[in-house]
């Protein structure tokens, strides 16, 4: 249920019955203002009323301090995930020098990096209209620089006397798994084979050495 920012609490509710609804969500029925604030009281919370245009007005038992900090909470996450969603914009010119560029291409990468969009604009003047292949050797150029960080979002598009092209930030590549058993088993010999090795070198120790005339006669 949507609460508006203000509303009337406790003492402040002054209409003699309200419909009142539990801290579960159950609806408990219409019932007296006052015998509301009693059933308040006793629960430990407080009569906030949530729908004052109902007849009678709709009244709810809460815990108003927890439910606000909850509320400033999720305005807070709200103004957060729509910051991030803001598309910034950046605009060259046909004729611009290096220097410009790279300044510019800068505040691109570092909107990029902080996760937002961004629209790289390219504005003609009079008689540049006619050569777009200018502009679009711009945004080739922006996206070649930026390419560890952005990709173009489809191709550029022409609005009036200005070409855009969308920028989208690339996702943080995933961390690597370290392999450290793989690397202990190509690196050691198996526990089988150890044992083994160990027992054919003993044997050798221990045979007898052929005799001579054995030697001689082979």
């Amino acid at each position: 249920m949507n609460i508006a920012k203000e509303h009337k609490v406790n003492e402040q509710i002054r209409v003699r019955q309200i419909r009142l609804i539990g801290a579960e969500g159950e609806q408990v029925g219409i019932i007296d203002t006052r015998d509301a604030m009693n059933m308040a009281r006793e629960a430990g919370m407080d009569l906030v009323m949530v729908s004052p245009q109902a007849v009678p007005p709709v009244c709810r038992l809460l815990d108003y301090g927890r439910f606000r900090y909850e509320q400033q909470q999720n305005e807070k996450e709200n103004r957060k995930r729509a910051r991030a969603q803001e598309v910034k914009a950046i605009k060259f010119r046909v004729k611009i020098d290096g220097n410009d560029f790279k300044t510019k291409t800068g505040h691109v990468r570092r909107f990029l990096e902080e996760g937002h969009k961004v629209k790289v604009t390219i504005m003609f003047r009079g008689r540049e209209r006619t050569h777009p292949e200018l502009g679009e050797r711009i945004l080739v150029r922006v996206a070649e620089t930026l390419a560890d960080i952005g990709a173009p979002e489809g191709t550029p598009s022409m609005m009036g006397m200005d070409m855009n092209m969308i920028m989208t930030p690339k996702a943080a590549p995933a961390p690597k798994k370290e392999r450290t058993d793989d690397a202990q088993a190509e690196g050691a010999p198996t526990t089988a084979a150890a044992p083994a090795e160990a027992a054919a070198k003993a044997d050798v120790a221990d045979a007898p050495a052929a005799a001579p005339s054995e030697a001689a006669s082979a």
